[in-house]
C-alpha cells in the first residue's frame, strides 16, 4: 500500500515524535544508568553520613561521661570544703586570739583563690 522507499514526512506543529523501539530502549537504558549512578552516589553519601553520625554519637557519649565525672568531682570537692569549714569553725574558738586571726585570714585568702592561681600550682 505504501511505497518502500518513502521518506518520513516532516513533522507538523503539534504532531508527536515517532521513535523506533531501539531508540526508546536506548533512552530507557540511558535514564536507568543515570538513575543507577545517582543511586550509587546517594548511597555513598548516606553511608558517609551514617559513619559521621556514629562518630558524633561516640563523641557525645565521651563528653557526657567527662561532664558526669566532673560533676561528681565538684560535688566531692564541695563536700570536702563543707566538712573542712565545719572543722575550722569548731576549732577556731579554742585557738589563741593571734592564731584565730591567722586562720581567719588564711580562710579568707583561700576563698579568693582564682582558677588561674590553681592552675599555676
Amino acid at each position: 500500500m505504501y511505497p518502500q522507499g518513502r521518506h518520513p514526512t516532516p513533522l507538523q506543529p503539534g504532531q508527536p515524535f515517532k521513535f523506533s523501539i531501539l531508540e526508546i530502549c536506548d533512552r530507557i537504558k540511558e535514564e536507568f544508568q543515570f538513575l543507577q549512578a545517582q543511586y550509587h552516589s546517594l548511597k555513598l553519601e548516606c553511608e558517609k553520613l551514617a559513619s559521621e553520625k556514629t562518630e558524633m554519637q561516640r563523641h557525645y557519649v565521651m563528653y557526657y561521661e567527662m561532664s558526669y565525672g566532673l560533676n561528681i568531682e565538684m560535688h566531692k570537692q564541695a563536700e570536702i570544703v563543707k566538712r573542712l569549714s565545719g572543722i575550722c569553725a569548731q576549732i577556731i574558738p579554742f585557738l589563741t586570739q593571734e592564731h584565730q586571726q591567722q586562720v581567719l585570714q588564711a580562710v579568707d585568702r583561700a576563698k579568693q583563690v582564682t582558677v588561674g592561681e590553681l592552675n599555676s600550682l
